[in-house]
């Protein structure tokens, strides 16, 4: 393991997805998204991820060159079509709108389609909790999950992230999948060997299995919570796809691009303006939450180890194995 300053990392990255098929402008958002996640420790959503980028980015499968339009269609609601391109440049184009909206009306939602989404959520809205905003953010993905009370896979892992701004420097951030398990960590599990907890999934004849390789070929991820992580997992599917516009996780078809990664799917973003309702005093209040949370024993907050870590790494530099900065210094010479 080595350690490498976080803008060299970014800029190594950005010169990577450049170099294989993104405009300049998609590639530094893509690489702010992987250095950010490698950075904060959230590791199957770091540079993990590259060559499935890549391989998605080489088959065809997603448009690296897209540029996103941006649609202001009513006073609290903006559309973007992502033209077959990922989820990040969409929101990054819809986000002066979005604030905007959301200042003057209390609340606004942004609906991203027709857009790939492959990293981790909470980068999504953190930034909207920075400015003094409540966000909420949905994303549905490929079918890998089995819904509660079902036999095969329908749902993707669906993930939720929520941000809230707090008295202090950082605010509160959540990501979780509706899914037992996130599916790049059972990627992880079974390139490290790891087995996993019961109850995360199913192999390919629908037995329980704690195998994360079993779950990949053929098998399928189990909600969490069994008919509650079911329901809000149907729930992502009806915001981020029904409601946007994009695909259902089942509706897509990518056999004839291999190599095809992301899911071509949908978003929805919510903002909020908390000053409309408890004027300057959301923050305290959130304050006076995680205090009490803290007094009854939960000592480690919503994004606390994220925060942790990448205040370490901002001090000493991005942790990163040594073949995989090896591996990206090599891709970024390629043409």
């Amino acid at each position: 393991m080595t350690r490498i300053p976080f803008s060299e990392l970014q800029a190594l990255l950005a010169t990577v997805f450049e170099r294989h098929g993104t405009s300049l402008a998609v590639a530094r958002t893509l690489a702010l998204n992987c250095a950010t996640a490698q950075r904060d420790g959230a590791l199957s959503h770091g540079v993990f991820r590259v060559p499935g980028y890549l391989s998605t980015l080489k088959s065809g499968w997603v448009n690296g060159q897209a540029v996103p339009v941006v649609e202001d269609v009513a006073p609290g609601f903006v559309s973007a079509d992502a033209g077959n391109g990922f989820a990040q440049p969409a929101l990054a184009a819809a986000h002066e709108l979005l604030v905007d909206k959301a200042r003057n009306n209390g609340i606004a939602m942004l609906a991203i389609r027709n857009s790939h989404h492959f990293a981790a959520l909470w980068p999504d809205v953190e930034p909207f909790a920075r400015e003094g905003l409540v966000a909420l953010a949905f994303v549905n993905s490929m079918a890998c999950v089995v819904p509660f009370g079902g036999n095969k896979p329908l749902f993707g892992t669906n993930p939720i992230s929520f941000a809230a701004p707090r008295t202090g420097p950082d605010p509160l951030v959540f990501d979780l999948a509706t899914s037992a398990m996130a599916h790049g960590d059972v990627q992880i599990a079974a390139r490290q060997g790891e087995t996993l907890p019961e109850g995360c999934g199913v192999d390919a004849e629908g037995n329980p299995t704690c195998d994360p390789a079993e779950i990949l070929n053929g098998g399928a991820l189990l909600p969490f919570g069994g008919h509650k992580g079911s329901a809000l997992s149907m729930m992502v599917e009806l915001l981020a796809a029904a409601l946007t516009g994009g695909n259902f996780s089942f509706e897509f078809d990518w056999a004839a691009y291999p190599g095809a990664k992301t899911p071509w799917t949908g978003e929805l973003v919510i903002v909020i303006d908390p000053s409309k309702g408890a004027g300057s005093n959301f923050a305290k209040r959130a304050e006076t939450l995680v205090q009490e949370m803290e007094w009854v024993g939960q000592t480690r907050q919503p994004g606390d180890r994220r925060y942790q870590q990448r205040a370490e790494a901002m001090e000493l530099g991005v942790a990163i194995g040594e073949d995989e900065l090896a591996h990206l210094r090599e891709l970024a010479r390629e043409r």
